[in-house]
């Protein structure tokens, strides 16, 4: 029993390092201004996309065998590698990667050099994961195991001073609807993503430490999970109502990486921006290096060698670089469409697999993720001005205005699946 609880909180902390995601901070202090005096509600909504759909994707993936490609299978195979590719350029070259890369210069570089060039800093940081991913260093990971503790105290502070020494009080929202604003926003973490990408990587850990048995393995999970949730609350929290205290201190449209910065100062003054700054600059370097290896590997895997490891972290450097000087907030445009159509996709894969487990119905999941991409094609197109007059439909579906068009096409979908005869087990091995 003794060894249970101790695995679980282990995994806890594992789970906890892999959602916590230095790039992520951003995002709750901007959506506690924003929302002001109903920031607990926009809040609740981020909590339940960056937190909780991460956990169900860590579950569904290992109901699921551990992969991505398993995972998708349940469809078609066809839609196995368009979930597999899409994810991976999501959380790589495509986004997260030049995110990253623009945070670690936004909060670690600017403040100490307000003309810093991003041109020169690309170069040297996309430089320096180039060469540590192409030539692997046990360094890095020693690193990385320091840098979550030290962001975790620093932030710690910054929350605590912030709760009992506040900067001011909660304004009137902006938000004509916090909840859905937090929920959408909530898809930015992208952790939803990876779970579904590394979740086989907690079902292999567990089983290294003697757990076989799949029922045992799923308590585990969950208790950890329970362990992650809750740490990761308290942060995303904290910081929200530290955005919300400073709604009469901040404009409206202040940038997301000046509002943290501006908060950390105004916590621990210099010694807060600069830590912050160095911290947190650092661990989106660690964060770059998995990544772009993860990019490598796995177009290396699906092309059976034909595309070279080295050859793809090169061009995932260079293509990072290139995107990330455009700049967060920027790049935080770009992928909100995208984003916005993706996440949908993969809240219904996980919900299926979940409910459904091991006994997957190909009609159901189809018909489901079928009904579910059309809204969200549909959703893009209309979002763009593209044939509105066809396309604006989306707008009088149920829950649109919530950003939750697909729900009631999914769960019609889903229904339908299972009317329609099933003629053969899906193959998920």
């Amino acid at each position: 029993m003794e060894k249970k609880k101790n695995d679980a909180f282990i995994l806890g902390a594992a789970l906890f390092s892999m959602f916590f995601g230095a790039g992520n901070l951003i995002f709750p202090p901007f959506l506690g201004l924003l929302a002001g005096q109903k920031w607990n509600w926009s809040m609740f909504g981020f909590f339940i996309t960056g937190i909780g759909l991460p956990l169900l994707g860590i579950i569904a993936s290992a109901k699921a065998g551990g992969d991505v490609d398993k995972l998708g299978r349940r469809v078609s195979p066809l839609f196995s590698k368009f979930l597999g590719i899409t994810v991976v350029l999501a959380i790589g070259p495509l986004l997260a990667i030049p995110r990253t890369g623009a945070t670690a210069f936004e909060i670690g570089v600017l403040p100490l050099m307000p003309n810093g060039s991003p041109t020169i800093f690309a170069i040297i940081y996309f430089g320096i994961t180039l060469l540590l991913v192409i030539k692997p260093n046990e360094v890095i990971d020693k690193i990385g195991k320091i840098l979550t503790p030290a962001l975790l105290i620093l932030l710690g502070l910054i929350i605590i001073k912030g709760i009992f020494d506040p900067m001011g009080i909660p304004v009137p929202e902006d938000f004509a609807r916090p909840f859905s604003e937090g929920f959408i926003s909530g898809y930015q973490t992208m952790d939803a993503l990876a779970s579904i990408l590394f979740g086989g990587i907690i079902t292999t850990s567990l089983i290294q430490s003697g757990y076989d048995d799949e029922k045992e393995q799923m308590n585990i999970t969950k208790k950890a999970g329970l362990i992650a949730v809750g740490g990761l609350t308290l942060v995303y929290g904290g910081l929200g109502y530290l955005g919300a205290t400073g709604g009469s201190l901040f404009s409206k449209d202040i940038e997301k990486v000046d509002l943290i910065i501006n908060i950390a100062n105004n916590s621990l003054e210099s010694f807060g921006r600069i830590g912050l700054g160095t911290v947190v600059s650092l661990a989106c370097l660690t964060t770059t290096i998995g990544l772009t290896a993860t990019v490598g590997q796995y177009f290396n895997k699906i092309s059976n060698g034909k595309l070279k490891y080295e050859i793809i972290v090169i061009a995932t450097t260079i293509f990072s670089a290139v995107m990330s000087i455009r700049g967060v907030e920027s790049i935080i445009s770009f992928s909100e469409p995208i984003l916005v159509f993706m996440y949908p996709v993969v809240i219904v894969m996980i919900l299926l697999t979940i409910i459904l487990g091991d006994k997957p119905n190909k009609n159901i999941y189809r018909h489901a993720i079928y009904a579910t991409l059309i809204v969200s094609t549909l959703e893009i197109l209309n979002r763009f001005q593209i044939w509105t007059y066809f396309t604006q439909v989306v707008e009088y579906l149920p829950l649109a205005s919530w950003g939750l068009a697909w729900l009631v096409p999914a769960t019609l979908g889903a229904i339908l699946g299972m009317l329609v005869p099933n003629k053969s087990d899906i193959q998920i091995n």
